[in-house]
């Protein structure tokens, strides 16, 4: 492809788990891209992923309207990933899903960008106990409100390596007897990293109308009961589930939530109790993957890839299992 007449990139929060699928398909692409991170340093593993120069780390703040309207000018493609799970220091709910969004998109807008895909996620916008959903909630709409044909897409429960859901439940398989149930009953329905950085590739090339939001999920629904019983299958493990009230769960949280890294948060407990699925309205009106052209692709062809490490024997147990 003749790289010369594609528009340059820049990616908010490029060099995480999603990010660097979207970076990797981009560069085959042609694209040139800026990657915005807080830390450019921490994001040299993106450079090979493409030509020399053709991947640039930038240094952004998106809670600093300036390094924002820096990091856009000259763009014509802008994606947003940026989001934090726990609130810690200055980084804040408010500050970076709201204010960081709106900063992004009113910036995009007045440097004349086409396309801005910015990520959210599912289940948050009934969920009124969650700051975390609530502040997503409202960056959704400070997007379009400044940029009105702005892409939305809110995925379910992200899997594929190095994913943050499935690796971790793995780990506390491998370290804890029991395994801490928190609203078992909660549906997800999680999708592939690849099909989520397919639809966002599409989604900055235009390929689907813009000022509308999009859900992504996969071909499974299943509870948190059954993914955690998932992972202990795929782990060749045993440990039993331990179902949580909501209520000791979010005592339980308090101390975990002070950790450098919490484990847990209240706000979290409130996430897992709710559904995580796409919804009615989104399958009638043709808002999902299937929108983008992809095929959703099971868990079953993907989670053994990469959870055979936390067998008790690694790959040998694979022989067996």
């Amino acid at each position: 492809m003749d790289s010369t007449h594609l528009p340059l990139v820049t990616i908010f929060g490029g060099s995480g788990f999603v990010g660097t699928q979207i970076v990797q398909l981009m560069a085959r692409k042609g694209y040139r891209m800026r990657v915005a991170v807080r830390r450019p340093d921490l994001a040299g593993h993106l450079r090979p992923l493409g030509d020399v120069g053709q991947i640039v780390p930038i240094q952004a703040n998106v809670r600093n309207l300036e390094s924002v309207r820096r990091a856009v000018q000259g763009a014509g493609i802008v994606i947003n990933l940026v989001g934090i799970r726990f609130e810690s220091g200055r980084q804040r709910f408010g500050a970076v899903h709201v204010a960081g969004a709106r900063y992004i998109a009113e910036a995009s807008r007045a440097a004349g960008v086409k396309s801005l895909v910015h990520m959210s996620g599912l289940g948050l916008s009934g969920n009124k106990n969650s700051s975390f959903a609530l502040s997503k909630t409202a960056g959704e709409a400070e997007v379009l409100g400044a940029f009105a044909e702005a892409v939305i897409i809110r995925p379910s429960i992200i899997f594929g390596p190095g994913d943050g859901f499935f690796n971790l439940m793995a780990s506390l398989a491998r370290l804890s007897p029991v395994l801490p149930l928190i609203g078992g009953n909660s549906r997800f329905q999680p999708v592939y990293v690849g099909d989520v950085a397919d639809a966002f590739v599409v989604a900055a090339e235009g390929g689907v109308p813009g000022g509308r939001t999009y859900e992504l999920g996969g071909p499974d629904i299943e509870t948190h009961k059954q993914l955690l019983q998932r992972i202990v299958r795929e782990t060749g493990r045993s440990n039993p589930l331990l179902p949580l009230p909501d209520g000791l769960a979010k005592l339980l949280a308090v101390p975990l939530s002070l950790l450098p890294k919490p484990l847990l948060t209240p706000d979290q407990v409130s996430l897992l109790g709710t559904d995580n699925v796409v919804s009615d309205a989104a399958i009638a009106e043709g808002r999902t993957l299937a929108a983008f052209g992809v095929t959703p692709t099971p868990m079953d062809a993907v989670l053994s890839s990469y959870l055979w490490r936390f067998r008790r024997h690694g790959q040998f147990d694979r022989q067996t299992a």
